[in-house]
C-alpha cells in the first residue's frame, strides 16, 4: 500500500505508460494483506481514500498529472472487479450452503409430489432440491430427526447418518449435492435426482 501511495503523491511527477500502470497495480495486489478474509472491504475502503484525495488534488494539478491519476485509478477499479468476479466465481464453484428448509414449510408428501413434478418436467435441479426436502421433512415427521428450523444439509445428513449408519455415505452424498444444485448452480442430472428419491424411500422403509 506505501509503495502504490507514493506513486500517486501529487508531488511526484505522473506520467506512467499502461505497462508501468499495471505493473504497480500487480505488486500492489501481490501485498499480503489483500489475502486476508476481508480483501474486497480493504479495497473498497482504500479506493474511496484515494478517490477523495485524487478529487481534491486534481483542481490543482497539471491536466497530464490528472490524466495519469484517472488512468491509474480506472486500473485499480478494474483490478477490484476482476477480484469480485473471481471471488464469486469460486463461491460458485465450490458450493454454498444454507438451509434445507427456507420456505413455509411443507408436508414431506406435497415436496415429494413436486420433486416427482419436476422430474417428469426435466426439471432435474428441482427435482432433487425438492426430493432432499421431502426426505428431510418426511424424517421429522416420523420423529427420527429433530425439527430445527435453518438447518443446514450438512447437519441433517450428520444427524440421519448417526440413526442410519448403513446410510450415511449416500446421504452425505446427496446433501453435498443438495448444496451445490442450490446454492452453487451447479446442474443436475436424471440419476442423481432419481437417487435422492431413492434414498427417501429407504429412509421411509428403514426400521
Amino acid at each position: 500500500m506505501i509503495a502504490l501511495l507514493r506513486a500517486l503523491s501529487v508531488d511526484a511527477p505522473l506520467d506512467p505508460s499502461s505497462g508501468e500502470a499495471r505493473s504497480w497495480l500487480q505488486r500492489e495486489l501481490l501485498n499480503p494483506e489483500y489475502h486476508q478474509q476481508n480483501v474486497v472491504e480493504q479495497l473498497i475502503t482504500w479506493l474511496q481514500r484515494q478517490i477523495g484525495r485524487g478529487l481534491a488534488a486534481a483542481a490543482q494539478a497539471p491536466p497530464l498529472s490528472t490524466f495519469a491519476a484517472m488512468l491509474i485509478f480506472l486500473l485499480l477499479l478494474g483490478g477490484l472487479v476482476w477480484l469480485l468476479s473471481r471471488t464469486r466465481g469460486t463461491r460458485r464453484a465450490r458450493g454454498g450452503s444454507g438451509p434445507v428448509l427456507d420456505e413455509p414449510v411443507a408436508t414431506a408428501a406435497e415436496l415429494r409430489a413436486r420433486a416427482e413434478d419436476a422430474l417428469a418436467d426435466g426439471r432435474m435441479e428441482q427435482a432433487l432440491v425438492d426430493g432432499f426436502r421431502a426426505l428431510t421433512v418426511r424424517q421429522v415427521e416420523r420423529g427420527r430427526l429433530e425439527d430445527s428450523p435453518g438447518a443446514t444439509a450438512h447437519e441433517v445428513a450428520l444427524s440421519l447418518a448417526t440413526r442410519f449408519p448403513q446410510h450415511g455415505e449416500r446421504v452425505g452424498d446427496n446433501a453435498r449435492l443438495f448444496d451445490l444444485v442450490l446454492y452453487g448452480d451447479r446442474p443436475a442430472s436424471p440419476d442423481q435426482a432419481r437417487d435422492v428419491l431413492g434414498l427417501d424411500d429407504e429412509l421411509a422403509a428403514a426400521r
